[in-house]
This record gives C-alpha cells, structure tokens and sequence, in this order.
C-alpha cells in the first residue's frame, strides 16, 4: 500500500516485499493427472494460493519476479512463476534450478520477491561439444528462452530440444548479474557463445607445396593400357554366367598415343583444351560436275503445247 503526507510519496525502500520460505519439491512430485514436464523446460516455479493472496496485497511491480535462495550453501537464482497451484507450505522448482542451489527433495528455499533491469546482453557457454551439432543454435535458444523470466550469471540453465537435453551456463549478462527476459527481444539482444566444455579445434594439416621448377611427372595421367571400349562385363534375365564375361578387344602399343605436355601447367588450375582439326580441301578438277548452280532445274507448264484447231 502506500499513501501522501504532505504531498510527499513514501520512498519505494520502505514499501513492503514479499519473503517467506518454502520446502521445495522437484515437478515430477507435483500430484495430479496432468503431465506437467512443461515446466522442466523452463525456468519458473509453482507457488501455494496464499502466496498470491499475499501478494496481491503488496505494492508489487510486475511480471512477478522472485529470488530464490538457499542459505545453507550460499547459493541463490532468480525465476518467475508459471501458476499458484501448490499446496500450501510447498513450491515446485525445475529439477536444473535445484542442482543450481545444491537443494534436496523437502529442502528449505528463501522466496523474496525482486525487481529485475531488462537484460540488453548475455553470454552462454554449452556444457557439450553436442551443441554444436545444432544448425542455428542461436534460433533454438531463442524459442526457449520464451519458457523462462530471468537469468543469473553462474547458472546453468537446461533446454529441450529434439528430444534432447542441453546444458548451458550462463557466464555473462547486462546490465546485471541477474537480468529479466520477459519483455525482452532477443533478436535485438546481443547473444554470444563461448567455447563448449570440452571442444578441441581441428588440427588443420599443412600442406607441402611441390616444387615447379623441375620437370612434372605426368606419367600417371594416363594408364598403360589407354581407353579400352566395351570393358565391362554384362548381367543376364535368367541369371546365367554364361557369355557375361568381358572380352575387350586387344590394344596395339601403337594405338596409344600420348598427347603434348602443357608447360604452362600451374596448380590449382583446369585448362579445357578443344581438340580442332583442318578441315580436307576438296579438289574442284574432280568435283567439277558436283559443283551448286543456281536455278538450274528444269521447269514444268500445265498447259500443253500444241496448235490450235
């Protein structure tokens, strides 16, 4: 609540915040027909009734972000919550956000309610080379991040994709060590990744240049045989060996010919030579009676020649 004395607002310092404690459970204890492993895939909690009475009460900003923390191992994150559906005393936390805060089934969370800067740049680090494997890794982290409120540097986060569980640790945002995404572009976002735990760069072969100043060997190009036609062996309907086998016609050694180095040859480039021949001139002693005369056929008339009666 809040009021004016002599027209001066309350400082928002003393204005009321909501804490209390829970004993916290995984979502897979949560009773109830439906499967909830919606919430596994995101980064929000399940909350009791009263805690939404209570909260009704108080001057809050939303969205309703909340600080988690676990004050038997100093370890602390930041969430949203998805619905108050809880049983009262009880709040269900995302199996990846329990690892985090090192908490057992039944332990004891601080629950405060905070008010977090919109995050304008993070940085994750996957805890996979398998993530690598992911065609736009950035596109898929993306669609997940739409499941969670906030994020805190040092946690590591877990998103479900093909499925398949990936795990990345959160190792940098701005402005803050723990920012909120809810109303958040992160197209606009600038989103970096780090190296993944584990990965090895390829170790890239250097390759020896040959040396051009002597005489290539070209004597691979060509085999010893040459081209031979038809050298392949046949299949038969029936299925018979018979008469499949190949019998290629023998090559002379002096079919073979072998054609003209290329001296101007340079690694690294194809030069398509066309194959041109000069055209045989033809004697006109001997083609003479061959030779094309324009208009020299004979022409026909419908009407005979005679005389007239």
């Amino acid at each position: 609540f809040s009021f004016n004395m002599f027209d001066h607002p309350i400082p928002r310092v003393f204005q009321n915040r909501f804490s209390t404690q829970y004993r916290c459970f995984s979502v897979s204890m949560l009773a109830g027909p439906n499967d909830r492993s919606d919430v596994e895939k995101g980064g929000k909690i399940i909350m009791p009734p009263s805690a939404l009475d209570q909260l009704s009460r108080l001057n809050i900003t939303y969205p309703m972000l909340f600080k988690l923390t676990n004050k038997n191992s100093d370890r602390m994150t930041h969430c949203g919550v998805l619905e108050f559906v809880a049983d009262e005393g009880i709040c269900y936390l995302p199996h990846w956000m329990m690892q985090n805060l090192l908490l057992e089934e039944g332990g004891l969370v601080q629950v405060e309610s905070v008010n977090l800067q919109v995050a304008t740049y993070s940085k994750f680090q996957p805890q996979s080379p398998d993530f690598l494997d992911i065609t736009n890794p950035k596109a898929v982290l993306e669609n997940a991040l739409r499941n969670f409120a906030c994020l805190t540097t040092g946690d590591v986060i877990a998103i479900n994709y093909n499925e398949k569980i990936y795990e990345l640790r959160v190792m940098e945002t701005k402005p803050d060590k723990a920012v909120s995404i809810i109303e958040c572009d992160m197209n606009g976002t600038q989103v970096d990744f780090d190296a993944p735990l584990g990965y090895k760069e390829p170790e890239r072969q250097v390759q020896h240049e040959e040396s051009t100043e002597g005489e290539a060997d070209h004597s691979g190009y060509a085999g010893e045989l040459g081209f031979r036609a038809f050298s392949g062996s046949g299949n038969r309907l029936d299925g018979k060996k018979k008469g499949v086998e190949p019998s290629p016609s023998p090559i002379k050694p002096g079919d073979i010919k072998r054609g003209i180095p290329n001296y101007e040859f340079k690694l690294g480039k194809i030069t398509f030579i066309r194959n041109s021949r000069p055209l045989i001139k033809k004697v006109e002693e001997d083609e003479a009676g061959g030779r094309f005369v324009a208009f020299s056929g004979e022409g026909q008339s419908l009407r005979k020649k005679g005389r007239k009666p």
